[in-house]
């Protein structure tokens, strides 16, 4: 993979100006090409639609480009559908995915009229009690053996997703006899995955539990939604997912099993979030000290509370540095944050330019699950969000956190007489 930043060293000087590190920032124009690829890939399915998952990068202006490209939002939580309504994503361009879901988030999904996927065969009483039955539903499948997860995502049979194989045929029974007459189903069992043939494998068992649910019930399923986790090249060896193989993989089992079962038409829906946006976000932040001890350590005045995923997952994010890329990768680092816990690193023993305070470094492939993990321990501020836009112009989509922001629960007058 080419590890393209959108601006010149000059450019990305000049911006620092006036943006203070650490800050993320999107290319507008890349976003929109590659939501472009992937309806391109699935055109042969009317009424395809990728539900963009939310959680990926949750900032409405992100949702109003994709709502723009034909995207759907995948929320699950009162504020994701709140930031899918700001951008005006309502009714069924919202899947509503949640787990361990409270009363009043069902009952927001359902005034918006969104597509409600169940986690549990126990939610269904629960949700008629809440926010009444509506005309749509779906169900979460979780495949147990037949599927095997990842790392990110763990294995089925051990996460909390989902119901069983026998469950979503009774929850199927169950809905219709409370007066539903629209059903998808649903499964997502991995995340970041860049293996083809797990994709389409993911189809084939969902095309067959639609078989299945058919024969035993004669309840017909509207859509299928394959769930997201399509994976993006985080290092320089990983090669991009063949949407063209995957989508070819999937139709030839749409038509085997569906098609030849006089099931069609039946829509193909997804909620890929990470593969929509993630390759084209970028953490800039700036070295503020050297440190020389039994390694060699640069620490950026950005830390995990920007970007989680290297210290929970030991993930690999590509660091290059602007203005010094002609210079041989001859130095060892540790690239560290401030945080007070030793997992708070970009990046472990990375080959690097000789780095200098002041230095400028980019971390790559942060546009999804970057911003959005971030969090305020140790009282550090979330950074600012950038866009660029498609006429190369720059625009802030985030400010930065304040002081102000980050003690506003607290009242501090209290104190004084506490």
């Amino acid at each position: 993979m080419q590890y393209n930043f959108p601006l010149s060293h000059s450019q990305l000087l000049e911006l620092t100006q006036k943006h203070a590190t650490p800050f993320h920032i999107y290319d507008e124009s890349m976003i929109r090409g590659n939501a472009a690829r992937l309806n391109r890939a699935f055109s042969w399915m009317p009424g395809f639609m990728n539900y963009f998952a939310v959680k990926a990068l949750p900032n409405p202006f992100i949702l109003r480009i994709l709502k723009e490209c034909g995207m759907g939002a995948d929320c699950s939580s009162l504020a994701e559908l709140v930031l899918a309504e700001k951008a005006g994503i309502t009714g069924e361009n919202i899947m509503f995915s949640s787990n361990n879901t409270p009363a009043e988030e069902f009952a927001a999904a359902g005034k918006l009229a969104a597509i409600i996927n169940l986690d549990d065969i126990s939610h269904i009483d629960f949700l008629e009690q809440v926010a009444g039955m509506p005309e749509i539903i779906s169900f979460r499948y979780n495949p147990g053996p037949l599927k095997d997860g990842n790392v990110i995502i763990g294995n089925p049979e051990e996460a909390k997703y989902g119901l069983t194989r026998s469950q979503t045929i009774e929850a199927y029974r169950i809905a219709a006899e409370k007066g539903v007459r629209r059903f998808g189903l649903h499964t997502m069992v991995a995340s970041n995955e860049l293996n083809e043939e797990y994709h389409i494998e993911t189809a084939r068992i969902l095309f067959e539990l639609v078989v299945e649910i058919s024969q035993k019930t004669g309840i017909r399923i509207e859509f299928v939604d394959l769930g997201g986790g399509y994976g993006v090249p985080y290092s320089p060896e990983a090669e991009e997912l063949d949407l063209a193989k995957i989508s070819q993989g999937i139709k030839s089992e749409y038509d085997r099993l569906i098609a030849a079962n006089g099931l069609s038409p039946l829509r193909i829906v997804m909620e890929n979030g990470r593969m929509i946006t993630g390759p084209y976000g970028w953490l800039v932040a700036r070295v503020r000290h050297l440190k020389h001890i039994y390694r060699d350590y640069a620490g950026l005045d950005a830390s995990m509370a920007n970007l989680m995923r290297p210290g929970m997952y030991g993930a690999y994010h590509h660091i290059t540095v602007p203005g010094k890329d002609h210079l041989p990768h001859d130095h060892k680092y540790d690239v560290t944050g401030s945080l007070c816990e030793n997992n708070d690193k970009f990046a472990v023993e990375r080959m690097l330019p000789e780095l200098e305070p002041g230095d400028l470094v980019v971390i790559h492939t942060t546009g999804a699950h970057g911003h959005a993990m971030g969090f305020n321990y140790n009282g550090q501020l979330r950074s600012s969000e950038l866009l660029r836009r498609c006429d190369d112009s720059v625009v802030e989509i985030r400010r930065a956190e304040t002081l102000e922001d980050h003690f506003a629960t607290l009242d501090f007058a209290r104190l004084k007489n506490f």
